[in-house]
């Protein structure tokens, strides 16, 4: 059985028309019509020279993944869509929408209005194996190509309008660097048009591709999952950060702050008695106070891990060592999933979103 690229897989197609002596200035003008007419067959495509058809009908296919179901929110804040690879294996992408004009800003209505933010996946499992993470005990299977990449973009823009990407899905996106790369140049080009400043990549904390990522991808925004303060509690908890120890990972942070001049997110799991408490706090507060960061705290999903899920009480209690003890002052509260719950089902008052974003001024 013939295996097809996806016509959204850049690298291929550029190679693929360049061979045919065919100008790649097409290439948008491809992308743009089979994102205007998602069922469309590669050649109803008008305007290109006759060798393209050729080419296009025997190499590629308009899309190489299906959307095998859906799954909507009880809250209708996020959809989840499971993808079917050309390979046969499934990745999750997932559509959060909230609302810009909830809450007061300065004591003021907020403006703006309903955005979306898509969390796309960059491989088929991943050999990270966090110990909170579902796909870490999934292992490894395969990279993504850039076209799987962008199809999920493509996939989910045909359910709403795309304003934001996170690389937060399945698989560490820096161990599928170039693929990574590709979909994202494609996704800042015509016809998506995003700006790199709407797209976040996660990271367990890959050092050597942190230290290129701002020559290649410049404007990105880094996030990086931190999760614990000192090198043998993160260890613990993320077994690849012995690989990349914590001293070596924060001097490329300082370098790759130093050349973006941007805040870098920080991602922080609070684990129930082993990484949230008061001193953790404080040495958290040391290890970034040179930084100039945006943080985010989560619970987590209680999802039959071995692991013990946040109180309610430990997050208020956390955040506020961090405020006070560090100077950081709490700029804004979202919420892409269910809100964590005190005793007796409530929601938290305070904290009934599941993250809070920190910034250090």
């Amino acid at each position: 059985m013939a295996t097809y690229r996806s016509v959204f897989d850049a690298a291929e197609l550029r190679a693929q028309l360049n061979d045919a002596g065919i100008n790649t200035k097409f290439m948008a003008s491809i992308w743009k019509y089979v994102l205007q007419n998602p069922g469309c067959e590669l050649g109803e495509i008008p305007d290109l020279p006759s060798s393209a058809y050729r080419l296009l009908r025997t190499k590629f296919k308009p899309f190489t993944s299906t959307v095998h179901s859906v799954f909507h929110s009880t809250d209708g804040v996020t959809t989840k869509l499971l993808i079917k690879l050309q390979n046969g294996a499934f990745v999750e992408a997932v559509i959060m929408t909230y609302d810009t004009r909830l809450g007061k800003y300065g004591g003021k209505p907020r403006l703006g209005g309903p955005r979306s933010t898509l969390c796309i996946s960059s491989q088929v499992g991943c050999k990270m194996g966090c110990k909170f993470c579902a796909t870490g005990t999934m292992g490894f299977k395969n990279n993504l190509t850039s076209g799987e990449i962008v199809e999920q973009l493509v996939h989910a823009s045909l359910l709403t309008n795309i304003r934001n990407i996170v690389f937060m899905g399945m698989g560490e996106p820096l161990n599928n660097y170039t693929a990574l790369v590709e979909a994202v140049r494609v996704m800042t080009g015509s016809p998506f048009q995003l700006s790199p400043k709407r797209i976040t990549v996660s990271t367990v904390g890959i050092i050597h591709a942190i230290n290129k990522l701002h020559s290649d991808l410049p404007g990105l925004n880094l996030a990086v999952s931190l999760h614990a303060p000192v090198q043998e509690i993160r260890c613990q908890i993320m077994p690849s950060a012995r690989a990349f120890p914590l001293e070596k990972l924060m001097t490329a942070l300082q370098t790759y702050q130093k050349n973006s001049q941007q805040k870098i997110f920080i991602e922080y799991i609070m684990l129930d008695g082993m990484n949230d408490e008061e001193q953790q706090a404080h040495q958290l507060g040391k290890l970034l106070e040179t930084f100039q960061v945006v943080s985010s705290y989560f619970s987590i999903n209680a999802d039959g891990f071995s692991v013990v899920s946040l109180l309610c009480t430990h997050m208020c209690t956390l955040v506020y060592l961090f405020v006070f003890s560090a100077w950081w002052w709490v700029v804004n509260k979202v919420s892409f999933s269910q809100g964590c719950r005190c005793r007796g089902g409530n929601k938290c008052g305070l904290w009934r979103l599941d993250r809070a974003f920190l910034v250090i001024l």
